[in-house]
């Protein structure tokens, strides 16, 4: 059988939001074959499949600009939740 997924994750270290990098990656069996990273600001093919993709993907306008606000959207959003959360416990 094939095994599919896509994993996205946001890293930050400061309680101010400001360095939150969204990655979203795209895996095949196992390997992560192409990869959206918000520093690098397009996707980055990592297979044969994945170099075409990033290119066809990054010529997109729409499609970098929808993952592009993932920063805003997704994890600056719940980013300030988790640190409401956390913050009114301690």
């Amino acid at each position: 059988g094939y095994f599919y997924s896509r994993w996205n994750k946001c890293i930050h270290s400061s309680h101010d939001h400001s360095d939150i990098v969204f990655i979203d990656n795209y895996i095949f069996n196992k390997d992560v074959f192409i990869q959206f990273n918000s520093t690098v600001g397009e996707f980055v093919g990592y297979t044969e499949l994945g170099v075409f993709n990033a290119r066809k993907w990054n010529s997109d306008s729409g499609r970098l600009q929808s993952e592009r606000a993932e920063v805003e959207r997704y994890c600056k959003y719940n980013a300030e939740l988790y640190q409401a959360a956390i913050a009114d416990k301690s």
